[in-house]
């Protein structure tokens, strides 16, 4: 059973949304009228998925959604009555696994609940290993630059200075980039 946070500012459309998450088997953590204080909801009630159902998502909806995405990242599912190629290209940009035109249907709940889980759950691996190679890539640099600097002070080979770096960190049981940072710093202080 997942935990849903639904934001409807309609009370009738939201009455069906939770009739539908609950026929589906998932809990509703909380329902709301609008995204204000999206953020604090998202933290305090630590929900599975958000829902929102709107005619046309505002721009602060969109900016909320993003300050989530970006803190506390959840699979979004959005119902709009409008399709709106820019809108919809701003809301999948703010976070929205999963953008829905012509209202929901009970019994389609589920299904778009799973399709965006899975594109949320792609989307997140996908970040990871942007991340990843980004981290490893600045690394990459700054053990370089620190050769470079072993190579100008002792004038040393690329090859010896990378030694030595490796040499040093084993030594200090630091991993490699660690100590190529402290010889940054201390070529910052020095030179």
């Amino acid at each position: 059973m997942l935990s849903v946070l639904v934001i409807d500012e309609s009370e009738s459309r939201a009455g069906e949304i939770c009739a539908g998450l609950a026929l589906a088997g998932h809990q509703v953590a909380a329902l709301l009228p609008s995204a204000l204080d999206l953020s604090g909801r998202v933290e305090a009630l630590h929900p599975d998925v958000i829902l929102i159902s709107t005619d046309s998502p505002t721009r602060d909806t969109l900016e909320h959604l993003a300050a989530v995405n970006a803190a506390m990242p959840r699979p979004v599912i959005m119902f709009s009555r409008k399709a709106d190629t820019a809108m919809i290209r701003k809301a999948m940009k703010a976070g929205v696994s999963a953008y829905i035109v012509d209202g929901l249907a009970a019994k389609r709940i589920q299904s778009v609940i799973q399709v965006a889980i899975a594109r949320f759950e792609e989307y997140q691996a996908l970040r990871k290993e942007r991340d990843d190679a980004t981290r490893k890539l600045s690394d990459r640099i700054l053990v370089d630059k620190a050769k470079g600097v072993l190579m100008k002070a002792r004038g040393m080979d690329e090859d010896e200075a990378y030694k030595a770096l490796r040499k040093l960190a084993m030594d200090r049981g630091q991993p490699l980039v660690e100590v190529a940072r402290n010889v940054m710093e201390m070529a910052d202080l020095l030179l």
